[in-house]
């Protein structure tokens, strides 16, 4: 597990967590509830990580909503500080653009 996603589930734990403007954006278009994502972090299965990314380090995670469908979520920590976990923004994978299991981006 990334060091990045360990330091979100624990603050995500401690309760320690805020919603980007874009990421309420889009899991509205998307349809996905907030508390869905939050309660769901744990279950997450790392995509992608972005230790270095210039705002601070996050990750790409593959979760499920309460129904067992697939998102997208990006969570971030802001460069410089310890907290809180950020839900960047979450998404439905486009299958098009994804492997079957939506863990690898299609070449």
């Amino acid at each position: 597990m990334s060091g990045t996603l360990e330091r979100i589930l624990r603050l995500v734990s401690a309760r320690e967590v805020k919603v980007s403007e874009h990421g309420y954006e889009e899991l509205a278009e998307e349809g996905i509830l907030v508390r869905e994502v939050v309660e769901r972090v744990g279950e997450a299965l790392l995509v992608e990580d972005y230790p270095d990314y210039p705002k601070g380090p996050c990750v790409l995670v593959l979760q499920r909503d309460s129904h067992g469908r697939p998102v997208h979520v990006v969570w971030g920590i802001p460069r410089g500080e310890m907290s809180p976990a950020v839900l960047v923004t979450a998404y439905r994978p486009d299958p098009d653009r994804w492997t079957a299991d939506l863990t690898k981006r299609k070449k």
